[in-house]
């Protein structure tokens, strides 16, 4: 059967990541984070001194990123993939809020999208990816088949991360996490360099009043139209 390419992206915490991973496990493609990537290089600056507060040395972030080696690893108890930083499982080490906190201005940075957006394109050229982030249908693989943008309100996806995180034992509040949530949207939407915006070919889903059932199900739906147009 033909293997087409499949872009997801969206607002932080959208559950894009979770759909996308679903996608990709049931249809027996490659799920690629791009998210993870940008956070996987926000916790190499954290843990080299990079950040004074919430001041990036971008001089020195530059010179650091041919030291920088992501990859990813499929986890057998999850049959999802974890993220390696420089061979080191870091993937619990990413979602927490001090990456949170730190990221967007990460991935506002031209020479880190300019990597990574190397890198990401290798990942899906022989196509059967599912790839989520925030440019993937506009600037990664604006030829995708198959665009999908989703978004839901910020105090809906400030509750999800909250529960997310006190699910792996992280103590956080909602107010600290809606703040954030609110600050990326800003960020992420009118950085210079691959801005989140949906790509004119995009399906949007507003999943705010969607259960995980309901949304794995409708984007399956997709993926099935896509094919049978194809075939």
């Amino acid at each position: 059967m033909k293997k087409i390419t499949i872009a997801i992206d969206g607002h932080s915490s959208s559950g894009k990541s979770t759909m996308a991973k679903d996608l990709a496990k049931t249809i027996g493609y490659t799920y690629i984070d791009t998210g993870a990537m940008y956070r996987a290089v926000t916790l190499y600056g954290l843990q080299q001194g990079l950040f004074s507060g919430d001041t990036l040395d971008e001089e020195r972030l530059r010179e650091e990123m041919k030291n920088i080696h992501i990859s990813f690893r499929p986890n057998p108890e999850t049959g999802r993939p974890d993220t390696l930083l420089n061979g080191v499982d870091v993937e619990k080490d990413i979602r927490g809020m001090e990456v949170s906190n730190h990221v967007s201005p990460v991935a506002a940075l031209d020479f880190v999208r300019y990597e990574l957006v190397e890198q990401q394109k290798k990942m899906g050229r022989g196509k059967g990816v599912v790839m989520d982030g925030r440019d993937v249908g506009t600037v990664i693989f604006p030829d995708a088949e198959l665009k999908v943008f989703i978004t839901a309100s910020p105090e809906v996806r400030a509750r999800r991360r909250l529960d997310e995180l006190q699910g792996k034992g992280l103590d956080v509040s909602y107010e600290e996490i809606l703040e954030n949530v609110k600050k990326r949207d800003f960020i992420d939407s009118t950085r210079e360099v691959g801005p989140l915006k949906q790509a004119e070919d995009a399906i949007l889903l507003d999943n705010s009043n969607m259960s995980l059932e309901e949304q794995k199900a409708w984007l399956l739906e997709q993926y099935e139209k896509i094919m049978n147009y194809e075939l």
